[in-house]
């Protein structure tokens, strides 16, 4: 059914008038004469067989159905000014926006990017933490980092880039193998202990005991829930516990020593880390100059196992 849209120009004059409450003023506004507004003012009035305006000597005032009508009309072409505004609007370029997840935000990309500000001076990059996948209409960010399958490729609206596959391996502290073998033998000692688990990788430990058929060693042991994977990292670097570590989100912690990877049995899993950009959208030259960094970056990263 088709929608029933009354004349636009007299429909705006009606917004002006009924929002500024003055012919005189909204003739300024509209940049057209009084009369003028009376008359889209009256071909309104007649194409819906009611009058909205009362006329009296000091001016004009809304009848009852022109009240509840303007009640409508208003709110809305307050919307269409700000859905207009916002399309003009052209983004700083001197800004990138990058929505990613905390944690690798905190060990990855900050530790790495003074490289990239260095190489743009004037340039600024804005992180804003974005667990949910990204949507570039609600989200305020230029670009998102994320992990997900593959089936990110095939989802409509995006542009994707693979940064690196995820994989998982356990990790502890130097001072828990000290008390601990980790041999083959007496793997269960170690499975034994507080497993460390953070709250958005809850199936990590399932999956790594799963591929490496050491279900049944961990099978009685504690879990330590934590609402990140930086919290859950630190309570194993402080020995409370063994934790999953994802590559290659914690080679500063392995580089010096604070945590160890005592089975050497990395998981590559089914998720990768991805760079998404708004697909249809004409990237900024800092968007292009930021992917080509990040992907070179990315590209340095040791395999795992390799």
């Amino acid at each position: 059914m088709a929608r029933r849209i009354p004349p636009l120009n007299p429909l705006h004059t009606f917004e002006v008038v009924a929002r500024t409450g003055s012919l005189t003023v909204a003739a300024a506004q509209l940049h057209v004469t009084q009369s003028a507004v009376s008359r889209q003012i009256s071909t309104l009035e007649q194409y819906f067989g009611v009058e909205l305006f009362k006329r009296e000597r000091q001016g004009v005032s809304l009848t009852e159905v022109g009240q509840r009508y303007a009640a409508q009309i208003v709110p809305a072409f307050a919307a269409i000014a700000s859905a207009t505004e916002m399309l003009w609007h052209k983004p700083d370029e001197a800004v990138l926006r990058v929505g990613t997840y905390s944690t690798f935000s905190a060990k990855w990309l900050i530790p790495r990017l003074p490289q990239f500000l260095a190489r743009h001076p004037g340039k600024d990059v804005r992180i804003h933490r974005l667990v949910p996948l990204v949507n570039f209409d609600r989200d305020p960010v230029d670009v998102a980092i994320q992990l997900a399958g593959d089936e990110i490729e095939r989802q409509s609206g995006l542009c994707v880039d693979r940064i690196f596959p995820e994989y998982l391996e356990p990790v502890c502290a130097p001072v828990l193998l000290q008390r601990l073998s980790a041999s083959r033998q007496a793997v269960g000692a170690l499975l034994g202990q507080r497993l460390l688990v953070s709250k958005y990788h809850a199936n990590d430990w399932d999956d790594w005991l799963g591929a490496s058929g050491f279900e049944a060693d961990a099978a009685t042991a504690e879990r330590m829930e934590f609402n990140a994977s930086m919290l859950t990292w630190q309570a194993a670097v402080h020995g409370m516990g063994v934790a999953i570590g994802q590559w290659p989100l914690l080679q500063q912690e392995l580089s010096d020593g604070a945590l160890v990877q005592p089975f050497g049995q990395p998981l590559k899993t089914t998720r990768s880390y991805w760079l998404l950009r708004p697909q249809g959208q004409r990237s900024s030259p800092l968007v292009r100059a930021f992917r080509q960094w990040l992907l070179q970056e990315a590209a340095k990263e040791p395999v795992p196992g390799g």
